[in-house]
């Protein structure tokens, strides 16, 4: 299992951070420039990622204020899990985890290792840029 991840602490509540990535509508602003046809739903998103592959990813699981879990919808070109994990700082402050755990051999490990890593790193920068 190949686990990648980053944080970030955001000057919000935890309910709040919490409200805005239990719904995958939201998602969309956090995503990269390489993520195009994006439609979603509360629970659902599809896209597609230039030049690699269409994605659907859905929500399997809320932990209110604490952690939302998504998995592929359709069939993925590996088993993969987008996990975000929330603690309350402080009143005011939420720390952020994001990661990703992917089935992933040792030659797909080369090659989406550094893009996963960069999209995890992009996804913590936005929410911070978004809700900050």
């Amino acid at each position: 299992m190949t686990i990648i991840q980053n944080n970030i602490v955001i000057g919000k509540p935890v309910e709040d951070v919490y409200v805005f990535l239990a719904d995958l509508n939201n998602h969309e602003q956090l995503m990269p420039d390489n993520i195009y046809n994006w439609s979603s739903t509360t629970d659902e998103a599809r896209f597609t990622v230039k030049n690699m592959a269409k994605l659907a990813l859905r929500i399997s699981q809320r932990v209110t204020n604490k952690e939302i879990v998504c998995v592929p919808a359709e069939e993925a070109p590996f088993a993969i899990t987008l996990r975000w994990k929330l603690e309350e700082e402080t009143a005011r402050a939420t720390k952020a985890t994001f990661v990703i755990e992917a089935e992933l051999n040792m030659m797909m490990k080369m090659m989406a290792s550094g893009p996963l890593q960069k999209l995890v790193d992009h996804q913590v920068n936005k929410l911070q840029e978004v809700l900050g």
